[in-house]
């Protein structure tokens, strides 16, 4: 992407995004954004800017190490299944979306691929997701910002909003999502990884989490409209399995030595172990009025 691509795409952008410091709108900049009350965010060289107001936060964001890892299982095609499910449940005339957890920006790429007229924004509390997102697709935006505080986001200004395998927060999803625009929230079944998922000390998966869900987005006001199961299964490597549980929490807790000994303790003398990817894509939207 050119400089003046770039640049023309962020001031397409910039009325969507609010200040997290006082909530005005701001304009786009040569070297980032800045609002009529002077608070100035500076855009990484990586393509990204930081909407942190710098008063920290309490959660943990994605290493350099777990986003490379994440990379090179999604370049492997195993979430394909995933991806093509958001891409097929997406809007076509859908105008703007928002990737809440985005990660390396595959899935959103995915949703851009299918709504040819779409500006994505994806949003995530790592720096290193937010260089690899900047990345994923040219109509997309890359923003660090917290999930679980305001979003940097104007009222209603979504289309669409993403969340896949990530941390919700109905309450700002409700505030941004434009009237008859929809949710889709990706979270795994019980069966999701599980040959895999205790030897590589990955976090288990409740059996009433699809329920837990649902309970959630009708006390924030949501209809859900749609579920769509997706199942698939990838042969992994020894190399892959490591891959796999190093991009996710279990990345915080073992280290790679640990991890690469239990992969190959699962791959044994066949060199690959077979591992389901088990989903749910949750359609929601907020009924009209009237």
């Amino acid at each position: 992407m050119t400089h003046g691509t770039e640049q023309q795409l962020w001031r397409s952008g910039a009325h969507i995004l609010r200040c997290p410091v006082c909530g005005d709108e701001p304009s786009a900049t040569e070297t980032g954004l800045r609002c009529p009350r002077g608070h100035v965010f500076d855009r990484a060289r990586q393509g990204y800017v930081s909407l942190l107001t710098g008063r920290g936060s309490g959660h943990r964001s994605d290493t350099a190490p777990m986003v490379a890892a994440r990379r090179r299982i999604l370049d492997s095609g195993m979430f394909d299944a995933v991806a093509n499910a958001l891409a097929a449940a997406i809007p076509r005339d859908t105008g703007v979306v928002v990737d809440a957890g985005t990660g390396t920006g595959h899935y959103l790429a995915a949703a851009l691929g299918a709504a040819p007229a779409a500006l994505g924004i994806g949003i995530d509390l790592s720096k290193y997701c937010a260089r690899a997102a900047a990345k994923a697709h040219p109509r997309a935006l890359a923003v660090v910002a917290d999930l679980w505080e305001p979003l940097p986001l104007g009222d209603g200004v979504a289309d669409a909003v993403l969340s896949v395998f990530a941390p919700r927060n109905a309450a700002e999803v409700a505030r941004i999502l434009a009237p008859g625009g929809c949710w889709l929230i990706v979270t795994p079944n019980p069966g999701h990884l599980h040959e895999v998922r205790e030897a590589l000390g990955m976090l288990d998966i409740g059996a009433d989490k699809l329920v837990r869900l649902h309970d959630e987005l009708a006390a924030a006001g949501f209809r859900v409209t749609e579920t769509i199961p997706v199942t698939s299964t990838a042969d992994l490597s020894a190399a892959q399995a490591t891959d796999l549980a190093g991009m996710g929490p279990a990345g915080f807790h073992r280290t790679p030595g640990e991890l690469a000994a239990a992969a190959a303790g699962l791959t044994g003398a066949t060199r690959t172990v077979t591992a389901t990817v088990d989903v749910v894509v949750t359609v929601a939207g907020i009924p009209s009025a009237g």
